[in-house]
């Protein structure tokens, strides 16, 4: 058959480029096995963010542009073995036999005091079995002692393996204990009210599908800021008293199952609030867990102004929850964050106080720790700022008047526990003052909520009066 030109050419092509594929396929080869060998040769040089191995371990640093483990397994004590029959020192000390007890005691004194003048007169001659016995205490006796074991007790076996590090084993049985305490379930519960007081002080009807979702989906992204949040202070939290008993310092979940939790509540919960709810609660959602876990949490080894960075991130749910009933940003949804923005000075000041000598082990810096007037200011300054801001609530037309009237005594007495603890600043006053707040918050959102102003719709503003119906 006649063949053109044109397929001779790609012809002879195609022969040479499979020819060079045959000749390259075991270079290809062995360059694999080589670069294989290379990784389990030396694993430190690995790129670990790309691998995602920082997150199979807790603690990662950048040293000469490599990534390597901080925290080092510690190694297994050996049990030293006592040798005897090492002739090295037997050389240079001279070796003296064991004397056995039982024979000693059998020796009367009649048999020592025969004995005494043949050792004066054969004198030479023990000289001579000294020698001799010299030259055999390096051979013959040793082959017949045992070598020396130290004994290990139990005690101090279960005290070794405590310190080892052992292989992380979950226990399926207390997961749910353990990502309760990860996400901080009452931190979580406090956020998801707030969230409710927000949803329900909205002058719109109630809508309960949305109110649930709204209160699911805060409470998901709250559980992420949190297990993120325990992620990133892991080193730090096994350094205080208050925090050394959480899940990843003990270790009862490693950190790339803290962080799967955390993305497992995430992404389902913006989801849910940008989806389901409106995009401007999840762009509130989102916004919430970057600057509770990427502002707040550095910023608390960094500055003091990471107290008012974490008011502002308790301040957006109740301003979420208004935003999920209404679909838009009021006055009245920022007059609620402002009390949560500063009921939380009060609250926290006065918890941090007592706990001055934990955050100096973490290294945090905290009023209480670096400026202790200014912590006790602040406070006493927030608290009095609740009664301002009960007055203005009627004034946005968010409450009756009634509300700064019946609120008065509850701010009047928060305050009043704040200038003692201004005054006195011991540990009695300020946990005095919170104890206070536990109770102080909820009790004002329920008296706004008792307060809240009628709402009135359009349909009804449009109706004449009753008066003038014929």
């Amino acid at each position: 058959m006649y063949k053109t030109p044109c397929s001779r050419l790609s012809g002879l092509v195609g022969a040479s480029v499979k020819q060079k594929l045959v000749q390259n396929v075991p270079r290809c080869s062995q360059t694999a096995r080589s670069l294989l060998q290379l990784h389990r040769r030396d694993p430190s040089n690995w790129l670990t963010y790309q691998h995602l191995n920082f997150l199979k371990r807790q603690y990662v640093s950048k040293n000469n542009s490599e990534l390597h483990q901080r925290a080092i397994p510690k190694r297994a004590p050996v049990l030293t073995i006592v040798d005897e029959r090492d002739d090295s020192v037997e050389r240079q000390v001279q070796r003296i036999s064991a004397i056995d007890p039982l024979v000693a005691e059998t020796v009367s004194e009649d048999e020592t005091s025969k004995t005494q003048p043949e050792i004066s007169t054969s004198k030479p001659m023990a000289e001579d079995a000294a020698v001799q016995n010299d030259t055999v205490s390096s051979t013959g006796l040793t082959q017949t002692e045992t070598p020396h074991v130290n004994v290990e007790t139990d005690e101090a076996r279960e005290a070794r393996l405590d310190k080892q590090w052992k292989q992380l084993k979950v226990d399926m049985e207390e997961l749910p204990d353990v990502y309760a305490r990860l996400a901080k379930i009452k931190l979580t519960a406090l956020v998801v009210t707030t969230a409710a007081a927000g949803f329900a002080m909205a002058p719109v009807p109630f809508d309960p599908a949305m109110f649930f979702v709204a209160c699911l989906g805060t409470g998901l992204a709250s559980c992420t800021a949190n297990s993120i949040n325990q992620y990133f202070e892991v080193p730090f939290d096994s350094n205080m008293n208050r925090t050394k008993n959480r899940p990843l310092v003990r270790g009862q979940i490693s950190p790339l199952h803290a962080v799967s939790f955390a993305l497992a509540c995430g992404v389902p919960g913006v989801a849910l609030l940008t989806l389901v709810v409106n995009p401007l609660t999840g762009f509130l959602g989102a916004l919430n867990i970057f600057l509770y876990t990427c502002c707040y949490t550095p910023l608390k080894r960094l500055s003091i102004s990471n107290t008012w960075v974490g008011a502002a991130v308790g301040a957006i749910p109740p301003i979420m929850g208004w935003t999920a009933a209404t679909g838009c940003l009021e006055p009245g949804a920022l007059l609620l964050g402002g009390f949560l923005f500063s009921w939380q000075f009060p609250h926290f000041n006065a918890l941090s106080w007592n706990l001055r000598e934990d955050y100096s082990r973490g290294g945090y810096r905290m009023m209480s720790v670096t400026h202790p007037g200014m912590c006790k200011r602040v406070a006493l300054r927030h608290s009095l700022g609740l009664i301002g801001l009960s007055s203005l609530a009627p004034v946005l037309d968010v409450t009756t008047w009634n509300f700064p009237v019946i609120s008065l005594p509850i701010n009047l007495y928060i305050s009043y526990l704040a200038f003692r603890f201004y005054q006195k600043g011991d540990r009695s006053s300020a946990r005095q003052l919170f104890f206070c707040s536990l109770w102080h918050l909820p009790m004002l959102l329920l008296l706004a909520l008792t307060c809240k102003k009628p709402r009135r719709d359009p349909e009804d503003a449009a109706l004449p009066p009753a008066s003038l119906v014929s």
